[in-house]
């Protein structure tokens, strides 16, 4: 620590070593962070359907004290953001009467064309350490869990208020556990009880095709996640389940497996199993308002085998969703754990899905991967109200990605371009509402995130 020297000459040593016990030393010995994000999305859909873009830009800062009595620690921390220009995303097509799907989901997706008073208070925790490395975090923070994630597609993440712990005692297990009570997903800046959440964001048809009613109407106390995770050398298996009171179950299990490496590379094999059940009432005592009928189930299987090295990957994937119900969990909360999942699509509300998809990913320089992907997804028939929730026909879909890390002065700067083109395969009965911002179209996005 430099002394300061004033009138009566250089404190003492004694001083000194009092004034490192003061509180303005310890909070000095935090972790400030912080982040700036900009985004630029557009989206071009086929014929006279209406097209859109949007411009959004913002950042946000956080702290995070040391540790206070040997084992506590305070984080908070929160965004702003602008819509720097865009279309009028309010605006329903005229076509079809429907209203952006992705533009809309870089500011708040209840108020579109709010150019103002667009911030959240995004972490507010207490963290307690305990044992070797583990810790209990409890208040507003990023949620880590196989379907309840950041899902890092526009503006801001989806965050959650909760009691996290996370026991790492171990070399090889790692044992997680939480209860989530309020939800803000990303495209909002509010925050939800878990089952005012559900219904942010388009709530599709019922099994009977009528408008689904459960916006507003879904009761449940909260979720709960138990996750286990093994891994021991080439080996890595998960087990998790997410319990949301009075709604599903979904039980997640993961297991992968790499080779050894040999001349810098290695095969991968992974495989999921997906098994969901309805819970009580499905949300609501009237079956019209509930979320899912009751009595309800799904399962999913997805495959992947690839090969790994220091500059190239690929990966061929596929995943079957079966036709004795809809798989189901909440978009807002975050993005769907198959190995098919390709980003700006997702298979959720759906049941007797085939899908298939290879991926490669090219590192010619360590700051530089290219993305090329593509996908064949066999939907059930859009009129198929019982396994069709979102009126999606089945379709192709082609991903071009590139991120490049900036180095040295730029240190911290990233930069995302995603190109992607999904054309319809399924029938869509020469109606507009089965192809605006489904198929037929292409969709842009460039990003900036600097982090310090």
């Amino acid at each position: 620590m430099l002394s300061r020297v004033y009138g009566q000459g250089i404190h003492s040593h004694r001083e000194i070593e009092k004034d490192t016990n003061t509180l303005n030393h310890f909070f000095a010995n935090g972790r400030f962070y912080g982040h700036a994000r900009s985004y630029w999305s557009g989206t071009v859909n086929d014929g006279n359907l209406s097209d859109a873009y949007a411009w959004g830009a913002g950042a946000g800062i956080g702290y995070e004290t040391p540790k206070f009595f040997k084992r506590f620690q305070l984080g908070l921390s929160g965004f702003f953001m602008f819509n720097i220009k865009s279309t009028d995303l309010a605006k329903a097509d005229p076509q079809t009467g429907q209203v952006n799907r992705y533009e809309i989901g870089l500011f708040d997706i209840e108020r579109p064309n709010d150019h103002e008073d667009l911030d959240r208070l995004e972490e507010l925790f207490i963290k307690t350490h305990f044992g070797k490395k583990s810790v209990v975090t409890i208040g507003r923070q990023i949620p880590q869990s196989p379907f309840i994630n950041p899902q890092d597609g526009r503006m801001r993440p989806t965050l959650t208020e909760a009691a996290v712990v996370n026991i790492n005692e171990w070399s090889n297990l790692k044992l997680h556990g939480e209860y989530i009570w309020r939800i803000s997903p990303r495209s909002t800046v509010r925050w939800f009880e878990v089952g005012e959440s559900m219904g942010v964001y388009p709530v599709g048809v019922d099994i009977n095709g009528k408008p689904s009613q459960y916006k507003g109407h879904t009761e449940s106390k909260g979720v709960g996640i138990l996750g286990a995770t093994y891994r021991k050398k080439q080996w890595s298996i998960e087990l998790w389940d997410t319990y949301l009171e009075n709604i599903t179950n979904t039980g997640f299990l993961k297991a992968e497996w790499k080779s050894k490496t040999e001349a810098g590379k290695n095969w991968f094999i992974g495989s999921q199993l997906v098994r969901q059940n309805a819970l009580g009432n499905g949300g609501n005592p009237d079956p019209s308002q509930a979320y899912t009928q009751a009595g309800a189930t799904s399962t999913v299987i997805s495959g992947r085998i690839g090969r790994q090295s220091t500059k190239f990957d690929w990966y061929i994937n596929a995943t079957r969703i079966t036709a004795e119900g809809r798989y189901l969990m909440p978009r807002e909360w975050g993005r769907e754990p198959f190995y098919t999942f390709m980003p700006r699509e997702r298979n959720e509300g759906f049941g007797d899905v085939t899908a298939t998809s290879i991926n490669t990913f090219y590192k010619p320089r360590k700051n530089l991967k290219i993305e090329i992907s593509g996908g064949y997804f066999q939907l059930p028939d859009t009129k198929n109200f019982a396994l069709n929730k979102y009126g999606m026909p089945s379709y192709s879909q082609i991903n071009l990605g590139v991120t490049y890390q900036f180095e040295k002065y730029l240190k911290g700067l990233n930069a995302l371009l995603l190109v992607v083109r999904k054309d319809e395969i399924g029938e869509t009965y020469q109606n507009d509402r089965y192809v605006f911002n489904k198929v037929n179209m292409s969709h842009f996005n460039l990003i900036l995130n600097y982090h310090y």
